[in-house]
């Protein structure tokens, strides 16, 4: 028979990076707020632990940076990274002769490359200190939902102990794909995307900067520490990620449409080193040699998901993955766990002055939805794209655009919950995820038609004003008016980027069909707006071969 302990103001399923993350954010807020968290492993976890979710971006970086609080340990502890960085090497060891993406400097708003096991060690301690009731080694045996103002019961057990029932009035699952509101009250949904992966760690640095010899190659970047980004190596149905981790491994991940690469080919170490061995031979050479070197290897056979529900009136709600997943590209897991965390810290500010749930629940899930939903359209059929050297870097610099311009606006700028602001800038917001349902539909066709030309280019993202700009500008204090204008400014600016890929890819391919995105484009309040050209210059057509 368990034993009744008090009643928590919060209770959270879970003790990774969701649970851990909402526990500080709820204290920060409320000082005298009563949270437990259990989670199933012992704490402290291994260093480059068993985990995915490695790269944050801005969302991410500025939820753990300012929202909580965190910048002396990311500064002391995590790598700074060196932005996103792609290789259009498929089949190739020179990859100082293929097209390169990526900033030649670091941009100003940072983000970091996150040694799961030691930023999560930190988080638990800094609960602790904090005041929240961080139980480690806690198994949940069972779980009973309130249907009314009663709290809710969970039942669990730590090792050989007598099994406890803690009661709350709210609780927050963050089991990750344990998922056990979720399953208990059949909310998963299946999505459109249908990709896997695999990943593994080696206990040694890859340094992708030693991959070449060549002078006009180093020279490039400011700085020798290309392994410092998220690198990617790309090629048709798939993409390759390298991330440096604090702790010295390095983690390597595969992550692919099984359409073109079944996940039979890839799920051991040394089927994954065959299929490098075809795909990507230089990477492959930088591993064979250190084949004792692995520390785990895992895999998913699909990983993206989605749910009916993650808040809910009842005082429950889902967070990070016990609820939804996207896709590892663009990193966006933590970024969606800093919205869902912010949103369900909402929803239990307004329980504890007395107001009512029910039009802020309704709303948030709406958006969360909407968020989730033009994200995902960033992905699903996208696949065969990584493999052109011509249409992935326009997706990539809309994708980016799309990203800084509408969703870290809205987060930097603490307007995630402000009703008001979204209210006024209902159209615009509206117009943006529209015009981006319809560019990624578009660059499917054009990469369709694409030549594929690979030249031996650095594409530098900081090279490009506008875009540097608008990464700095995420950082500036806007009052209401001025938010409002950036929102606005934000809409012309994509439809403008928008034509300008229009009007290259079709006068290009006169055959591809722009007219669905061209309606969209024309379907904005004002007219487009005269910008200065915003994309890379389309690479050059090949020297012709004498005969």
């Amino acid at each position: 028979m368990g034993t009744n302990l008090p009643a928590h103001d919060v209770l959270i399923i879970g003790g990774g990076l969701a649970g851990l993350t909402l526990a500080l954010q709820l204290r920060r807020r409320f000082p005298d707020i009563d949270v437990l968290v259990l989670e199933r492993r012992g704490h402290p976890v291994p260093e480059a632990c068993h985990k995915v979710g490695e790269s944050t971006v801005e969302i991410g970086a500025h939820y753990f940076q300012h929202v909580l609080g965190l910048e002396a340990h990311l500064q002391s502890q995590q790598l700074k990274k060196f932005g996103f960085r792609f290789f259009f090497s498929e089949g190739r060891r020179d990859i100082d002769q293929v097209t390169e993406i990526g900033v030649s400097r670091p941009l100003a708003s940072p983000s970091w490359q996150i040694d799961r096991g030691i930023f999560e060690n930190h988080l638990g301690v800094e609960a602790r200190r904090c005041g929240v009731r961080f139980v480690d080694g806690a198994m949940v045996r069972g779980l009973t939902l309130s249907d009314g103002d009663a709290p809710h019961e969970v039942a669990w057990q730590r090792g050989v102990e007598q099994r406890q029932t803690s009661r709350a009035r709210w609780l927050v699952d963050a089991s990750g794909r344990a998922g056990l509101v979720k399953r208990q009250l059949d909310l998963g949904v299946d999505n459109a995307h249908q990709a896997h992966a695999v990943w593994f760690r080696i206990s040694e640095r890859i340094t992708v900067d030693d991959w070449s010899d060549d002078a006009e190659w180093r020279a490039r970047c400011a700085t020798p520490t290309r392994w410092l980004s998220t690198n990617h190596l790309v090629g048709e149905g798939y993409w390759v990620w390298l991330i440096p981790l604090s702790s010295g491994s390095h983690s390597v991940g595969i992550v692919a449409d099984p359409r073109s690469h079944p996940l039979e080919e890839m799920n051991t170490f040394e089927r994954a080193m065959q299929w490098l061995q075809r795909t990507q031979p230089r990477l492959y050479d930088a591993l064979d040699g250190r084949r004792d070197k692995l520390q785990d290897f895992a895999y998913f056979r699909r990983f993206s998901y989605d749910c009916r529900q993650i808040f809910s009136t009842r005082r429950w709600a889902l967070a990070g993955e016990a609820g939804r997943f996207l896709d590892p590209f663009y990193s966006p897991g933590s970024d969606f766990i800093a919205i869902g965390n912010t949103y369900i810290t909402e929803l239990i500010a307004r329980d504890r002055a007395g107001l009512p749930l029910a039009a802020h629940t309704a709303i948030y899930e709406q958006i969360f939805r909407s968020f989730y939903d033009s994200t995902l359209a960033l992905y699903v059929d996208q696949y065969p794209l990584f493999g052109d050297p011509e249409v992935l870097p326009v997706k990539i610099v809309w994708d980016y655009t799309y990203y800084w311009s509408v969703l870290a606006q809205l987060f930097f700028a603490d307007r995630l919950a402000d009703m008001a602001a979204l209210s006024h800038l209902r159209a615009e917001l509206d117009a943006c995820c529209r015009l981006n349902i319809e560019v990624q539909g578009f660059l499917r066709g054009w990469g369709r038609l694409s030549q594929r030309r690979n030249p031996a280019v650095m594409l530098d993202q900081a090279r490009l004003p506008w875009f540097a700009e608008l990464n700095r500008s995420l950082q500036d204090p806007l009052d209401d008016a001025a938010f409002r204008q950036r929102l606005q400014l934000a809409e012309e600016r994509l439809r403008a980027l928008a034509l300008e890929m229009l009007v290259r890819a079709t006068g290009e391919h006169p055959s591809l069909d722009g007219s669905r995105l061209r309606a969209t484009i024309d379907a904005g309040r004002r007219p487009v707006p005269a910008y200065a050209p915003m994309l890379f210059p389309a690479p050059a057509a090949p020297a012709a071969v004498p005969a």
